[in-house]
């Protein structure tokens, strides 16, 4: 039987650099390259080890496909395709073409030109990388990410009842069941205006795309209803060209950001204005939206280190923090961080967590399990413990695999055939008195199918299964005036046939007809007038019409 095989080379029982390879039907498909925010060396990167000990990967792979442009998805990109080398293609949508290199610079100027690493991939392997890359249309890629519950600025996500052999899904949030948007929203909104009440300041710590524009709809919204005067700003750079790529592509958006195009664009914030730097010194209240979003690095850390130290302020960590990283420390009660350089950070500062997460929580995931129906389920990006709890829940209704990394689960397929059945089988079965036809219950029908073995002719397989050849012909009218009898204009247009049509098989038949390889011509006069002539031309459907001649 044909089996599919599912390596995770990363994302296997643990959040980041998600990387799956996928052998099935004799290709290997690398479904995304991602990187993982919590280590600083080559643990940061899949391990393309498990593909081949040496070489390039370009001859074990058929084709690489990346499902958004998350770094956590895409981060190792570069660091694959030029530094081990694969010079396939690279499947993903217009947008995360677009928004993927402006990612990966960022993150390589961060990593190279602050932190001062060296075994990096530079400005000019991203570009050789983003050549290899083929645009999609939505619909023609995988998801890797996803959400059962649209937010302010795109749809919730939704798959049709496919029955496939294999459903692989991220597990980010095995074993939470979140509150109901609009909950949290306005515990959001709430937290956030006590904080500018009391004269604090509020540091939002954002990756660049998703969850800084759904955050920025919702505070822009929120200011405008309330009259507020505190400033908000975002980080300049990086999230500026993601709001510029959000206007580009307005047409990916939800409904409602596509409706309200036409009078405004919900991505040009009347209070939200550019940060700079100098700005986190300022006194008073003020909101800050600043990249990364799990406090690892760049300017959402420098920003955290200056406001650390005053307990008016607070941080509102939005989503997940992977284990590593400052996000991580204080989302889990650390207060005394050990930063570079051996130093030490007491933080007093309120720390929060509103979960605004791109990914599904477990009520969702089950969700979308039971939409697809598949025969198999295949979990990855999450932390072993909780994976191993939702597995138990999926178990109950579904087959479900959690491979580690460098772990295969292999999955054997049993493939349907599809057939043609006859009406008269159909109408017997019917006629027994049996349950009508359903998808969702099976049944067996007794009949005989015939499979050939070897191509014959036509005429041999109608011998064979004992039926009749039926011809479909075409036919038209053409009217022509000519003085003379039937017979003879019949005759001059075989004689002009035969002079123009030299390569061609052309017979004139003794019942009155002419004929042109399988073309047939008749002659007959108009009813009304004899000079009126009406030419019957009835041809059979073929192909193709071989000359018989040079």
């Amino acid at each position: 039987m044909p089996e599919i095989k599912v390596t995770p080379l990363g994302a296997g029982q643990d959040v980041g650099r998600s990387c799956i390879l996928v052998s099935i039907g004799g290709k290997n498909i690398m479904l995304d390259c991602g990187m993982h925010m919590g280590y600083n060396d080559d643990r940061r990167f899949p391990d393309f080890s498990y593909i081949t000990q040496n070489g390039r990967l370009t001859e074990f792979l058929d084709c690489v496909i990346i499902s958004h442009f998350h770094l956590d998805h895409c981060g190792a990109l570069p660091f694959m395709s030029e530094m081990v080398g694969y010079d396939g293609p690279i499947y993903m949508t217009h947008p995360t073409k677009a928004i993927c290199p402006i990612l990966l610079e960022d993150f390589r100027k961060i990593t190279v030109d602050k932190k001062g690493e060296t075994n990096f991939f530079t400005s000019q392997m991203i570009k050789d990388c983003m050549k290899k890359v083929v645009p999609l249309n939505l619909h023609q890629t995988v998801q890797g990410d996803y959400n059962m519950t649209p937010d302010r600025h795109l749809g919730a996500a939704w798959i049709d009842k496919c029955r496939p052999d294999i459903l692989i899904s991220e597990s980010t949030y095995a074993t939470t069941i979140r509150d109901s948007k609009r909950c949290r929203e306005r515990d959001f909104l709430k937290k956030v205006h006590e904080s500018i009440e009391r004269g604090g300041k509020v540091l939002i710590p954002v990756f660049a795309l998703g969850r800084a524009q759904e955050l920025c709809i919702l505070l822009e919204t929120f200011w405008e209803r309330m009259n507020l005067k505190a400033p908000i700003y975002f980080s300049t750079g990086l999230t500026e060209k993601a709001n510029h790529y959000y206007k580009l592509f307005i047409t990916w958006t939800n409904q409602k950001i596509r409706k309200t195009f036409v009078q405004r664009n919900m991505f040009e914030f009347k209070h939200i204005k550019a940060f700079d730097r100098s700005y986190a010194d300022n006194p008073g209240p003020m909101v800050v939206f600043a990249t990364p979003g799990m406090l690892h690095a760049g300017q959402s850390l420098q920003i955290f280190k200056k406001w650390a130290g005053n307990e008016k302020n607070m941080v509102i960590m939005p989503g997940y923090c992977v284990q590593g990283t400052i996000g991580h420390k204080i989302l889990n009660g650390q207060r005394k961080l050990e930063m570079e350089g051996r130093s030490t950070l007491d933080v007093k500062l309120q720390v929060e967590y509103m979960s605004f997460s791109a990914h599904a929580d477990a009520k969702g995931i089950m969700q979308l399990i039971r939409m697809a129906e598949p025969r198999n389920m295949l979990l990855v990006h999450g932390e072993a413990v909780k994976m191993e709890f939702l597995k138990g829940k999926i178990e109950q209704e579904f087959n479900c695999h959690m491979p580690a990394n460098g772990e295969t689960a292999t999955v054997t397929t049993n493939p349907s055939v599809p057939v043609d059945i006859s009406l008269n089988l159909l109408k017997r079965e019917m006629a027994l008195g049996g349950p009508l036809p359903d998808p969702k219950k099976p049944r067996t029908m007794h009949g005989t199918l015939i499979m050939k073995e070897n191509l014959v002719s036509s005429e041999q397989a109608l011998k064979e299964l004992g039926l009749n050849e039926h011809q479909l012909r075409f036919t038209c009218r053409v009217q022509l005036q000519d003085p003379h009898s039937d017979p003879d204009t019949l005759n001059r247009i075989y004689t002009h046939l035969k002079s123009v049509l030299k390569g061609y098989t052309i017979q004139h038949l003794p019942d009155g007809t002419v004929m042109v390889e399988s073309i047939v011509i008749k002659v007959s006069s108009s009813a009304e007038d004899t000079s009126t002539k009406v030419l019957l031309l009835s041809w059979s459907y073929q192909t193709s019409i071989k000359k018989s001649g040079p």
